[in-house]
């Protein structure tokens, strides 16, 4: 146990800093997650429901992402202002009743717009978080803080595919859907914690009492001593988004998120097909495959900072995400597109969680409320265009497999641009790693 010279205890410290924030913001990013993807459940019948072609449900489940990459910057920067916790409950509250509402959706237009406005109502949300952190967690430990929170992602999809095919069994009752019933379930959570997070959410290290003077001096020193050397004028945070670094990141988030987000929201359609199982099955597939995708984020997460390394530990889980398109891609075998199901979803949270400890290693702290929000915001673009061109292309070819095809590229591209500018990083001493 590392003690400094005004006796402050560094293990100490941060375990009791990541016991009272992290399983909150967890929590709160878990909902967030079911709700961004419960469609892809939901879709099992609502298609049928509603008579939406793959071109509309693609289209529908894009614009969320969207009005998010739209709203990002600005939320970020008013959560820099009034605080993480009032901002924060505000998104959440509003995210949940929108998430609700999906369960009245009748037309394609009513699709659209509720999807982009729940887009809207939680932009800010996850970069909001990211800089959160670099509030409280020395550059040393970030992976480990923001893995540990991205930790409640698989097991709120998994808790979520363990749940869908019973949401999606009350069809008919009190003259509702299944699908209905999955919206508006998994949608009151959020309304709930919202109030949680507006009472128990610190905005930051000087306003708890439960650190000690003594520990809130030496929690400052080290983030001072973090930012120094970064890029990134403090004075002009925007200035941060000339950096070249930011826009192959920005490239990255582009090609990865968005094909990751193309195939998990049809996800299950894809495996129904191959397979001809059940919604209950299918869900209890994705819960196991979270599951093992949660000891992987915990597992990536300790190995980068125990090695230094940052930029090896996202491209490797991109690599097997490639691999597993590629091979959906070329079968219909039901065994293969199970395996390739499983590997994406496990290997896809790894590399989503890490490739977030990046930006906060290149951009000077004031800087990374503007950056970390724009790396975000422009790279969730793909999260929109890519599925969006997934669903033409799967009406166009009556299969996924060109689709398939082309998110298998996209990904290898991705771990490609990561290796480069680890390489990079090396040379130039920065801590891409």
């Amino acid at each position: 146990m590392t003690t400094t010279a005004e006796g402050v205890s560094e293990a100490a410290t941060l375990r009791k800093i990541s016991w009272r924030l992290l399983p909150l913001i967890a929590l709160g990013y878990a909902i967030a997650y079911v709700d961004r993807v419960n469609i892809s459940f939901a879709a099992l019948q609502m298609n049928r429901d509603l008579g939406f072609s793959a071109t509309v449900y693609g289209l529908g489940a894009g614009l969320f992402f969207l009005s998010y990459a739209a709203l990002e910057i600005p939320s970020n920067m008013i959560l820099a202002k009034v605080g993480a916790r009032r901002w924060i409950a505000r998104i959440m509250i509003t995210w949940g009743v929108l998430a609700m509402g999906m369960a009245f959706v009748r037309t394609p237009w009513q699709f659209y717009t509720i999807r982009f406005l729940l887009g809207a109502a939680e932009a800010g949300f996850f970069p909001g978080v990211l800089y959160y952190v670099t509030l409280w967690f020395p550059e040393t430990y970030r992976a480990r803080a923001i893995t540990r929170f991205y930790f409640a992602v698989p097991l709120g999809a998994a808790l979520m595919g363990a749940v869908a095919g019973s949401l999606l069994g009350l069809q008919g009752r009190l003259g509702l859907a299944g699908w209905q019933w999955l919206f508006l379930a998994e949608g009151l959570p959020a309304v709930l914690l919202s109030g949680v997070i507006l009472f128990c959410l610190p905005d930051g290290p000087e306003t708890v009492s439960w650190l000690s003077t003594a520990e809130k001096a030496w929690l400052g020193e080290r983030l001072a001593a973090d930012a120094e050397g970064r890029a990134g004028d403090h004075h002009n945070p925007f200035r941060a988004l000339l950096n070249p670094t930011f826009a192959a990141l920005v490239a990255v988030n582009f090609l990865a998120l968005g094909s990751g987000y193309a195939f998990t929201l049809s996800a299950p359609q894809i495996v129904r097909t191959a397979t001809g199982l059940s919604a209950d099955a299918i869900g209890y597939i994705a819960a196991g495959a979270n599951l093992f995708g949660a000891a992987l984020i915990l597992t990536n997460g300790w190995l980068s900072d125990r090695t230094g390394h940052r930029g090896a530990f996202v491209a490797a889980p991109m690599v097997v995400i490639a691999a597993a398109f590629a091979l959906m891609a070329l079968t219909d075998a039901p065994a293969l597109v199970i395996a390739g199901y499983v590997a994406f979803t496990a290997f896809n949270v790894a590399a989503i969680a890490l490739f977030f400890t990046t930006p906060g290693a290149i951009l000077h702290p004031r800087s990374a409320a503007v950056g970390v929000a724009a790396i975000n915001s422009l790279g969730q673009l793909g999260s929109f265009v890519i599925p969006a061109l997934w669903g033409v292309a799967k009406d166009a070819t009556g299969t996924y497999h060109a689709g398939l095809a082309v998110v298998a590229g996209n990904v290898a591209i991705a771990a490609v641009i990561i290796l480069v500018l680890r390489s990079r990083a090396r040379r130039s001493a920065l801590a891409l790693g």
